[in-house]
């Protein structure tokens, strides 16, 4: 694993319909080479500003990822929610797939449990082959999804995920039950207790951006999106 910034590509960031003023291919040629931006959210809602900037994107060369904020609903039903939204949208490069499964405090309906992010994940390989990402906070991941009252079969669905962590103050090592993260979001809001000459909080001109670590440099997380992205086959996803 990196053991600094310096080693890494700090080359990824994400956005959603409350980010403003964004310029893609400003921040493109700043160094920006993936964007991670909302699709769907609780309850059958979708991020209006998506279509755009994947196209944005697409124009600038960047590579595209997608995640759902789940809630405590049924995750299966969340799950084609989501894919449905992207199948309808694709990307030159693919779509990333992540489930952002954390504390809801700005969503109706809930925390997403680990039964429903398990569920959630289990539909995502069903309608499409790929293992999502899943995204969460340190804390969030140490207290819940690392709980010892999870079962051994939620478990061994979890970690056939790839994990996206956040940590605003240091690099994350509580990881269990994944052994490594891929993606380390080290800021966002402008929120950053990290040395900011390594780390900083701001990309080609926008300011208290949400912005990510891969564990690797640009050529490596080229591969690892190549590896994981979904190409949407509309006859194929269908929802059964």
């Amino acid at each position: 694993m990196v053991a600094d910034a310096t080693y890494a590509a700090n080359s990824v960031v994400s956005l959603s319909h409350y980010d403003e003023r964004i310029d893609l291919s400003n921040l493109h040629r700043s160094g920006l080479q993936a964007v991670i931006h909302e699709a769907t959210y609780p309850a059958s809602d979708y991020d209006p500003k998506y279509g755009f900037r994947q196209s944005e994107a697409a124009r600038a060369g960047l590579l595209w990822g997608a995640y759902h904020f789940g809630n405590n609903t049924d995750g299966r039903r969340q799950a084609d929610h989501y894919l449905d939204f992207i199948a309808a949208r694709p990307h030159p490069s693919g779509v990333l797939l992540v489930l952002d499964a954390e504390q809801n405090t700005h969503y109706p309906g809930g925390s997403m449990s680990v039964e429903q992010a398990v569920r959630f994940i289990e539909r995502v390989h069903d309608r499409t082959g790929i293992y999502p990402g899943l995204y969460s906070n340190e804390n969030w991941i140490r207290t819940v999804f690392n709980n010892s009252r999870i079962d051994a079969s939620a478990r061994h669905t979890l970690c056939k995920s790839w994990l996206w962590i956040a940590n605003y103050h240091k690099q994350p090592a509580s990881t269990a039950p994944w052994s490594r993260w891929s993606l380390w979001q080290y800021t966002g809001d402008g929120v950053c207790g990290l040395p900011r000459s390594s780390y900083p909080t701001s990309l080609g001109g926008a300011r208290r951006i949400e912005r990510t670590i891969f564990s690797g440099d640009n050529a490596s997380l080229r591969r690892f999106w190549s590896e994981h992205a979904w190409q949407p086959n509309r006859e194929l996803v269908a929802a059964e």
